[in-house]
């Protein structure tokens, strides 16, 4: 969490607005308001991509700005500039007012107080030179070309950003937090007999470079982006079918991200428009299937101190056992519905209204060796690795597409296979798990979640599962 003197060197001092002026300003805008606050945001952000042997593009931005936001019953009225003064607020703030009919209202509580850290409040961005960025990708690119002459293209690139948030409420209460940000992403093509093929494999967290940018953890990096894509290239046509599908640990966790987690966001079940609305207290996953949404890791990507309006975040659990046990949920929601906000507040920026999101969604492990899972399958898939995927949330009904996947003959894993996809609906996907291995695992810490128009960083985990009779398209 921020102190007042780190907020003070970020938000009033270089601006020359008094603290005392804009705390009464935020009151009064919220006088006849049931909830809200002015978020304050300061960013520095860069990045470095590498491709073609060299240093194709390096940016850095820095962007500042606030959003005024009241809440009244389910209206909200909101206002954001990049200028930060009390001129700017002033005229936000009659903006905001306008949605508010200057009845009495009795403000919501603020979240309570919290002098938790996840995670450090240094600045990766400052922390190692431009040139020693710019070498270690050169060194990336060259350790990746020298694994053998089937390598033709290798692609590098490194982000790294530092957010300043504070948040303000009526009666001058207030919160804060300093977030890092960085990740590292390696991607190699291959080519053999004329067949071209590629992997990539990424990591990041909210600490600093100096962890990827050590040799044995970016050739880590490399070596599994290497791998990937040379396996690719021996991939048969997938088999397309009604079968039993084994998903790996980690990773693979993408698809509770979004074939279940955003039915489980308090929005969509307030407003009746998810799958699960009406679902709570009943069964949604077979026995032994426990998913939780945990923004309080240290350090992953998807954790947060205290999420975008001042809550505390909180591990959160959605299924336990099998049985719909809990939502994901933001102040309004969180009030609407009766329950207490679990700290997934989250907006892309200040000039983004916070709704219900992910932090880290992951499901909990099992007591089965993954390898007695494999064996028991006569035949269906392994999959270790997903790309893009959609889902309805009204239907739950879901597509993801495999970039690294496998056939299981005889309780054994075989051939790779290009081109499945998994196809089927959450909950009912869920209710066909027959086995969790004890293996659970997050994954490396790339995740980016869409929502709304808003992009923001999570992550997600899960151990080895087994779902039967899932439906795979193919191409054989």
């Amino acid at each position: 969490m921020t102190d007042l003197k780190t907020a003070n060197d970020l938000f009033f001092e270089p601006t020359g607005m008094s603290r005392a002026k804009v705390e009464d300003l935020v009151s009064q805008a919220l006088r006849h308001a049931d909830d809200g606050e002015l978020f304050l945001e300061y960013r520095q952000s860069e990045g470095f991509s590498f491709d073609d042997g060299r240093l194709k593009s390096a940016s850095f931005d820095t962007t500042q700005g606030f959003g005024l936001r009241a809440v009244v019953g389910e209206a909200t009225g909101f206002a954001h500039a990049s200028d930060l003064s009390e001129r700017a607020i002033q005229q936000a703030a009659e903006t905001v007012r306008a949605v508010q009919t200057g009845e009495s209202s009795t403000m919501a509580l603020a979240p309570a107080g919290s002098n938790r850290a996840l995670y450090t409040e240094d600045n990766p961005l400052t922390e190692i030179p431009f040139d020693a960025k710019v070498k270690a990708l050169t060194e990336i690119d060259a350790y990746a070309r020298s694994k053998d002459d089937r390598v033709i293209q290798v692609s590098v690139s490194l982000a790294g950003s530092w957010q300043g948030v504070e948040i303000i409420r009526t009666g001058g209460e207030r919160a804060g937090d300093i977030r890092p940000l960085v990740r590292l992403n390696v991607s190699v093509v291959v080519e053999k007999d004329g067949r071209r093929e590629s992997g990539s494999h990424g990591m990041g967290g909210r600490t600093g470079y100096d962890f990827y940018l050590e040799e044995s953890t970016w050739k880590s990096a490399v070596d599994e982006a290497y791998r990937q894509a040379v396996v690719n290239l021996e991939s048969v046509a997938a088999p397309a079918g009604e079968m039993d599908v084994v998903l790996g640990p980690g990773w693979p966790g993408i698809i509770l991200h979004e074939a279940i987690g955003h039915g489980l966001e308090g929005d969509f079940n307030r407003k009746k428009t998810s799958v699960f609305s009406d679902l709570m207290g009943k069964r949604v996953a077979a026995p032994g299937v426990t998913v939780v949404d945990d923004g309080t890791l240290p350090d992953r990507r998807g954790s947060l101190s205290v999420d975008d309006e001042g809550t505390a975040t909180t591990s959160t659990t959605l299924i336990e056992d099998g049985i719909l046990v809990g939502f994901m949920q933001d102040r309004q929601n969180a009030r609407l519905m009766g329950v207490e906000p679990t700290g997934n507040g989250r907006r892309e920026s200040y000039a983004h209204l916070p709704m219900p999101r992910m932090t880290n969604t992951y499901m909990l492990g099992g007591s089965q060796n993954p390898d007695d899972i494999v064996k028991s399958v006569k035949k269906g898939l392994y999959t270790a690795n997903f790309g893009g995927g959609q889902v309805d949330i009204t239907s739950g009904k879901f597509v993801f597409s495999c970039t690294e996947a496998y056939l299981i003959e005889d309780g054994k894993i075989t051939k790779p296979v290009k081109g499945a996809t998994l196809i089927g609906t959450g909950s009912e996907a869920l209710k066909k798990v027959t086995a969790v291995g004890n293996d659970m695992a997050l994954d490396s810490g790339v995740g980016t979640c869409g929502k709304a128009g808003q992009s923001v960083p999570v992550g997600v985990g899960q151990p080895t599962m087994l779902i039967e009779g899932l439906t795979v398209g193919g191409t054989a």
